[in-house]
């Protein structure tokens, strides 16, 4: 638990002829929950009879475990034949990029407001939401707060919604997101009299 807390990127070692077991998805879920970026290392892939879709059936049974995040890079390789090891290791230095990404504020904007025109928020209660405004937050890993003028109706499904459009337009491949809805704030300004 020590280690998660002090890294940047975990990379989850599972075994592929034991499969994706309960022990792996709490390491996961830790990790997760740690904001840590994340790459999932399949070893002992030589031992395994494989045809056409062995690699894509076990890939889909790992994402089907670890969802909501499934943007998450699968590395099958043999640390006994050294095969895709430093594979493994690209992969999480591009993680390790993904994770410290920082997106300007305007640009931000502009890719993520049209499609919250597109797709608005639901009413709630006959409420309209209305997000006005997002920026990223000056934080080690990738958090976004959108400024709406009911962020308290904003439900989980479109915040997946909106974290879905974050990951199709910038590169957070391996990274968890935090969204944050808060209340847009106006400042009023009184001369002193």
């Amino acid at each position: 638990i020590r280690s998660i807390e002090y890294s940047d990127v975990c990379l989850l070692l599972i075994d592929a002829t034991l499969g994706f077991e309960a022990q792996d998805l709490s390491i996961f879920h830790l990790a997760d929950k740690n904001n840590k970026g994340i790459v999932i290392l399949v070893n002992k892939w030589d031992l395994i009879e494989k045809d056409t879709y062995t690699t894509k059936e076990y890939e889909a049974s790992i994402r089907q475990k670890i969802a909501p995040f499934s943007d998450v890079p699968i590395v099958f390789i043999s640390a006994l034949n050294k095969q895709r090891l430093l594979k493994g290791l690209e992969i999480a230095i591009n993680v390790s990029k993904n994770r410290a990404t920082r997106i300007s504020t305007s640009k931000l904007n502009d890719i993520m407001l049209p499609f919250i025109e597109q797709n608005p928020p639901p009413a709630t209660k006959r409420k309209y939401i209305r997000i006005k405004f997002c920026t990223q937050l000056p934080t080690k890993t990738p958090t976004f707060a959108f400024f709406a003028n009911l962020p308290q109706y904003i439900k989980e499904p479109y915040k997946r919604y909106i974290e879905n459009k974050l990951r199709e337009s910038f590169e957070f491949t391996g990274v968890p997101i935090q969204i944050f809805f808060q209340k847009k704030i106006a400042f009023i300004f009184r001369r002193p009299t």
